[in-house]
Formats: structure tokens, C-alpha cells, sequence
């Protein structure tokens, strides 16, 4: 693997162009720093995220081409549209951002870890009780039945990590966040890197050049500062098949 550089501890936005991104590993472009606020919010409106696990450096990326949502084109594949027509589960954001967050770290199927170690979940902890993360939970009834967890910036919404305790569970999550995001005029959702499921609910490629544009402008914008718990409107699954 070729060098990547090394970042400082205390200089938040010293992060080198995107375009000097390695292309093997996809997206690999700095080790090192720290995960304070400030730098993961200058990461974010560059288009960089941080991914590692126990052991490792901290490590930044931005892949090319990226995965998006647009957030007026989601696609509700007809088993689930027919499904959610009758669903009853409720979808709030930001009332449970800790377990959120620590349903997503627990190991999937057929892993033995997560790369959501404790330095990450206490530093999106920080980003949250300031008002720039965001959970959304999915209850059937009481029960927490799925959700999702990223950051905001400005008018930006980039994804981090979903869960499903019960089947469907993350796409209505997914699926609300998108409805409620094209609501207020945010037009893109980061989904980071390509999978098949992301496909099915209508996610798509975009290159990096183009991603990291879009981001810039939509960054700069004001957005939702604060909690998402009054502003965040509270939906059913059946509201997510209205339109």
C-alpha cells in the first residue's frame, strides 16, 4: 500500500486534497489526528469521513465515485410499499442517540468486531450533545426496532451506521430520514459506500469530484442546528407510502 500523510494533532482542517485519495484501498487518504469536534466537522465538509478499528490509526477516507440518496427519488420496492401500507411502527429522531449508536456497533452476523470502537462512539457523542448528530429510531410500540445515526452539516446529512432489530427496521428509518430531509430543501444523503441494499431503496454513484462540489455548496448553507426532537416530524410507517 502507498504512503498516506500523517495529520497533526492540532490542526483541524489540515487535511490534504481529496484527489490524493489512494485508489487501493478505495478512498484511503490520511491517518492520524484526532477525532475532536472541530475536525470531524471540517472532515465532513470536505467530503472525509474517519473508519478504523481496535488497533489501527485513526484513518480518513473519501471514495470515488460515493453513494447517495437523492432525497426526492428513494425507492420503496413494491413487497415493502405493500408491507408499510399497514405498519403501525413510529419514527422520532434524536430520543434515544446513545442506544442508537450502540446497536449499530454490535457485531453483525459472521463478524467478530465493529468499527465502531469506544474512541468513535465517544466522539459522536460529543457531536450529538452539540446538536451536529442525529439519530432516528423506529419503535414498534415501546420497542426499539431499527434506526440510523450521521451528521449534519448545514444542509447536508451524512450517514454513518443503520440497524434493524426486526426486519425492515433500517429502511424505514432510512426511508423517513429522506422524506423529512426533502422536506427542508436538503437534497442529497451520503451513504458513504456502495451495497446492494443501499441499491434497492434507490441509492446511486456520483463522482467524487461532483460529490465533494455538491457538499461544499450544500455545507455552507444554514441548516438544523440543535436537537431534532421538536423539529423532526413524528411519522408512522404508513405515512412513508402517502405520496
Amino acid at each position: 500500500m502507498s504512503r498516506i500523510p500523517w495529520l497533526p494533532e492540532h490542526e483541524a482542517d489540515a487535511f490534504p486534497p481529496v484527489g490524493r485519495a489512494l485508489r487501493d484501498p478505495d478512498g484511503l487518504l490520511a491517518a492520524g489526528g484526532d477525532l475532536s469536534v472541530e475536525r470531524l466537522l471540517a472532515a465532513y465538509a470536505r467530503g472525509i469521513f474517519p473508519w478504523f478499528s481496535e488497533g489501527e490509526p485513526i484513518l480518513w477516507w473519501s471514495p470515488d465515485p460515493r453513494m447517495v440518496f437523492d432525497t426526492g427519488a428513494m425507492h420503496v420496492p413494491r413487497r415493502l410499499r405493500r408491507w408499510l401500507r399497514g405498519c403501525d411502527w413510529t419514527i422520532d429522531a434524536d430520543g434515544a442517540f446513545g442506544e442508537v449508536v450502540q446497536a449499530c456497533a454490535a457485531p453483525r452476523d459472521g463478524q467478530s468486531g465493529t468499527w465502531i470502537v469506544p474512541a468513535m462512539r465517544a466522539a459522536y457523542a460529543r457531536l450529538h450533545a452539540l446538536g451536529h448528530a442525529h439519530s432516528i429510531e423506529v419503535r414498534d410500540g415501546p420497542t426499539l426496532v431499527g434506526g440510523l445515526y450521521g451528521v449534519a452539516v448545514g444542509r447536508m446529512f451524512f450517514g454513518e451506521s443503520m440497524f434493524s432489530r426486526a426486519s425492515g427496521g433500517s429502511k424505514v428509518a432510512l426511508l423517513a430520514l429522506a422524506r423529512v430531509l426533502r422536506g427542508w430543501g436538503w437534497p442529497l444523503l451520503d451513504a458513504q459506500v456502495r451495497s446492494a441494499h443501499l441499491v434497492t431503496l434507490g441509492a446511486r454513484t456520483m463522482p467524487r469530484d461532483r460529490f465533494v462540489a455538491a457538499v461544499r455548496e450544500l455545507a455552507a448553507l444554514p441548516g438544523r442546528p440543535g436537537s431534532w426532537t421538536t423539529t423532526f416530524p413524528r411519522l408512522t410507517g404508513a405515512d412513508l407510502v402517502e405520496d
